[in-house]
Parts: structure tokens; sequence; C-alpha cells
């Protein structure tokens, strides 16, 4: 299945057309927005989350920041931010809001499918969008399969085109996206990403996300039914998993963040609550709990174990930099592995952390007012998006054995 241009794609069509977005310039300035972004994101999040109010006023304010198009390559116009620095803005806006921050993580890993797959002129033209404020979701997965490599969604020629059908789940995003990546199995049983616009006839958009956690980010359904879509809107996303890329451990590290970002706001709340309403344990002999001796420990533990899981999330990072400018089967499964280790930090103390805030809170905490039970809601869903005890196995198999982990989404 040749990738084509068409004649019939203006470079910025109008309806894609956008207001003004700024263009970030460097690490340092997408450090900053994201700050000032997660500042205002923050202000109302509980109550979204208890009255599952969709974002769409807040998901203008976060893609209009510049901060969606931080990933774009240089040479089309993006600061190119290191992976590093992506994976602290994601973290910082998760912290205010990890409904928030989940919604735009597929849209810079399919940047990265642009630009490990896409020829000069889709790169141009996609690339274009994204700097223009442009979204893009995801229909990826789907419910039922035997596993979630299992895909039944298929795409065929069909004249000069091709024709989409299929039904997707746990399409995070989409509800909020300019575009929809759409992905497919071809003639060849071989995976593709068509890209869809939304509103294209024959594709639905269903907000049926029903999860006890991550309530806000339209998670839900997608059908295509005899969707058309042209040459120029395929890109072969297969081929970035048949050679060693960075593709795996990069959509490993965005995930990784988000639940960092969940475990410091849940710490941030528990040293609040524990600092303004908790009461000492009778036992202690102290006037308030913030000087309750086993308390002050427990914070002690759950601060560490916080700043262990940045380091480790800082020193992937650096892994998958490095797997990006020179992949190589080495370079890719040395950054997989340090994901991975990242990944089991953040998910282990994002759990613990919003768990431990009703322990150290009290009974009190656990009043609706509060919901804080989000963060534990938030967490547990949020951390299934692939089993951590997978993590142990791949690590402790490529230390003791040298197997590198397999080449796919979730490694």
């Amino acid at each position: 299945m040749a990738t084509e241009a068409t004649e019939n794609i203006e470079l910025v069509p109008e309806t894609e057309a956008r207001k003004s977005v700024p263009i970030i310039g460097s690490d340092a300035h997408a450090l900053t927005v994201a700050r000032e972004v997660a500042a205002r994101l923050k202000e109302h999040a509980a109550l979204r989350d208890r009255e599952r109010k969709l974002p769409h006023d807040e998901i203008e304010l976060f893609s209009s920041s510049g901060l969606w198009g931080i990933t774009v390559p240089k040479e089309y116009g993006g600061a190119e931010v290191s992976n590093v620095t992506l994976a602290e803005v994601i973290a910082i806006v998760s912290e205010a809001d990890p409904l928030i921050g989940q919604i735009p993580q597929n849209h810079y890993c399919l940047i990265e499918d642009i630009r490990l797959e896409g020829t000069e002129e889709q790169k141009r033209f996609f690339f274009d969008l994204v700097l223009k404020g442009t979204r893009y979701g995801n229909a990826f997965s789907e419910a039922g399969g035997k596993n979630v490599l299992d895909i039944q969604t298929r795409i065929r020629r069909d004249g000069d085109g091709f024709v989409l059908n299929g039904r997707k789940f746990y399409s995070t995003g989409t509800l909020f996206a300019h575009w929809i990546p759409v992905l497919a199995l071809d003639e060849q049983d071989e995976a593709v990403l068509a890209f869809v616009k939304q509103g294209t006839p024959g594709l639905a958009v269903i907000d049926d996300w029903s999860g006890f956690g991550q309530r806000t980010t339209a998670s839900g359904t997608v059908v295509a039914q005899n969707v058309r879509v042209g040459p120029f809107e395929i890109f072969h996303t297969q081929r970035s998993y048949d050679r060693p890329t960075f593709a795996g451990p990069f959509a490993q590290i965005t995930t990784a963040a988000i639940d960092l970002g969940i475990a410091r706001a849940a710490l941030h709340d528990t040293i609040e609550f524990v600092q303004q309403h908790a009461r000492p344990w009778i036992d202690s002999g102290v006037e308030r709990a913030a000087q309750d001796p086993l308390t002050i420990a427990q914070i002690g533990d759950l601060a560490y174990r916080i700043h262990a899981a940045e380091a480790l999330l800082e020193r992937s990072g650096r892994f998958v930099d490095v797997a990006k400018r020179e992949p190589t089967e080495e370079s890719v499964a040395h950054a997989a592995i340090a994901v991975g280790e990242a990944k089991i930090a953040t998910t282990e103390v994002a759990l613990l952390a919003a768990s431990k805030l009703f322990e150290l809170g009290g009974s009190k905490s656990t009043l609706a007012k509060y919901n804080f039970d989000r963060h534990w809601r938030n967490a547990r869903v949020h951390t299934l998006h692939d089993p951590v005890r997978w993590k142990y196995h791949a690590i402790g198999n490529y230390y003791l054995n040298g197997v590198k982990p397999a080449r796919h989404s979730w490694n």
C-alpha cells in the first residue's frame, strides 16, 4: 500500500484553520508555559471530576498555549523539546488535572508516527497543522479481542482511495480532536494509521466512557462505517516496530509522566489536609497531626518515593533521547528498560500516595466535599494501561538473560 500525494489537499485546509497559536521555542519556555497553564487547569479540576464535566474550554486553553506543538521537529518549525522536558511538562499538567494531562498523550505519539513514517509532503502538511493548533486524537485499541494487538478494524483499497471499517474503544481525547488517526490492518495484514478528519461521513465518536477514574478523558467509542480515506492520510505505523525505533519507549514515558503527576497531587493534598484538618492520634502525645511522629515518617516515605520516581523518569528520558538520535537494537532496548523502571516507580507511588492520603488524613478526608478519592480512582484506572508485573519481568529478563524487550507500544 504505497503512500501517494494528492493535489486535492490544501496545505492548510479551511476547516482546519485555527486561531493564532504561539510557537514555543525552547525547553525552558515549554516548562514555564506548562506551569502557567497548569495553574489555570487546577482551579476547577475537582469539580469537573465530580460532575463529569467534559473540559472543552480547558482543552482549548491547553492546546492554544502552544504546548501541543513542542515536539514538532525543529526543521519543521517546532521546538522539538527533549523527552526529559516533555515528560516533565506532562507531569506538571497532570498534577493539576491528570484527566487533561492524559488527553494529548496520543497526540504526541502521533507526531512521532508522522516523523518516523511520513513522506516529506506529509510531514510538512501534518506538522504545520499541529503548529496552528490542530489536535490529533486516537482510535487505536479495541474491546473484546484476545489481547491488545487483536485488531479487527480493516482498511481496503477502493478505486483511487481506501475504505475503512471498524469499532474502537479507549479512544482517549478523540471527542476533542480535529483529526482522528484510526489503527487498521490493510489487505496484507499490516498495521496502518488512517488519519480521518472529525466529522467525516461514516465516522462516529461516542462519549460512552464509564470508567470510575479519568472520567472526563472521553475515552469512549469510535465507529468507522465505510469511511473513505485518501492515500495521503495513510501512515505505515507497523514499520516503526519492524525496525528499532524509540516509538515504544516514547509511548511509555508519556504514560509514566501522568502517573507521576497524580502522585504529586495526592501528596500535596495529604500535606495540606494534615496541616489544616487532621487530628493526631491519642497515643502520640502531640497537639497537632503534623507533629505526630508516625505521620511525619509516612510523609517522609512518600516524599522520597516520589523524588525517586522523578529521578527515574528523568533518567529514562535521557535514554529515550539517545534512542531517538541513534536508533539501534541496543539503544532502543536500553530506553525500554529505563522507561520500564520509571513506570514501575510512578505506578506504585501514585497508588500508594493516593491511598495514604486517607490513612493520614483520617475519616474526615473521605467526605465527598473534598473529592480526594479522585486521586486513587485516577491512579488505579490510568495505571491499568499496561501491567507493571510485566515490567518487572522485562527488566529481570534483560539483566539476567540478555533478552531485549519485544518492540511494541507497551515497551
